[in-house]
């Protein structure tokens, strides 16, 4: 690796820098040890930094975003996919934002691909696995992550607006982050919109029953914290007067 690319400095100025190379998870893992001379907690902090950064500086060049959330078990043809495919098209032509996604199958699949379609930004964030992992051929522009919740920052950085589709247990954890985020005002006020009435309903009746009328864990203005549906037309109608995040 040259010079270049490492882009590392044990004395960085404090003002920000933007890198302008993409390094690989290997090649940061390689800057940071030779810097930290294999100290392996001070890697990991090296290595963590580097990631924040890289992510952030990259979804950063796109001025408005919506993220897309869901599983990457729904193939071609499935309602979800299909519905998120003509979602995600419809971002990028009527509103021109860019649309980010995991950038492997299914739901991040199907919203890369409706980007592409209209001819709009569709960026992928991968993670690095120990099986193969492969990223979506309808991404225009990626970025790899080694450590889940770099690439999780990363992805919700600075959306305009956060779409989750059914899923598993990585959707339910990236909805409840989000929505504790913004409960405690700790993210500006991002729509959050689920869409499939019938895979959310359960979860917003444990919400609004349990949580919040019989156990009372939550306050009642938190149940207006999200949006569920499934018009595709009033989904456009909240991304397109979102607030922008830089506002």
């Amino acid at each position: 690796m040259s010079d270049e690319q490492m882009q590392f400095k044990k004395n960085e100025p404090t003002e920000r820098i933007y890198r302008p190379l993409k390094l690989s998870t290997n090649e940061i893992r390689e800057g940071c040890i030779s810097i930290t001379g294999g100290d392996g907690e001070e890697t990991r902090l090296c290595v963590v930094n580097e990631e924040l950064r890289q992510g952030i500086d990259f979804v950063s060049k796109f001025a408005q975003t919506v993220t897309f959330f869901g599983s990457a078990r729904f193939e071609e043809g499935n309602e979800y996919y299909e519905k998120a495919r003509r979602i995600a098209r419809r971002i990028s032509e009527e509103l021109e934002y860019a649309v980010v996604t995991g950038g492997g199958p299914g739901i991040m699949e199907a919203g890369n691909r409706g980007a592409s379609e209209g001819k709009g930004a569709s960026i992928g964030m991968t993670i690095q696995l120990p099986f193969e992992q492969t990223t979506n051929s309808y991404v225009s522009d990626a970025i790899s992550f080694y450590f889940f919740f770099t690439r999780k920052v990363a992805l919700t950085y600075s959306a305009e607006v956060y779409v989750y589709f059914p899923g598993g247990f990585g959707t339910l954890d990236e909805f409840f982050e989000i929505l504790t985020l913004k409960q405690t005002q700790k993210i500006s006020p991002v729509p959050i919109i689920l869409v499939g009435k019938e895979f959310w309903t359960p979860v917003v009746k444990l919400i609004e029953h349990d949580l919040l009328e019989r156990h009372k864990t939550i306050s009642p203005q938190d149940v207006g914290l999200y949006y569920m549906t499934d018009d595709e037309d009033e989904i456009i109608e909240i991304i397109k007067h979102a607030p922008r995040r830089d506002e």
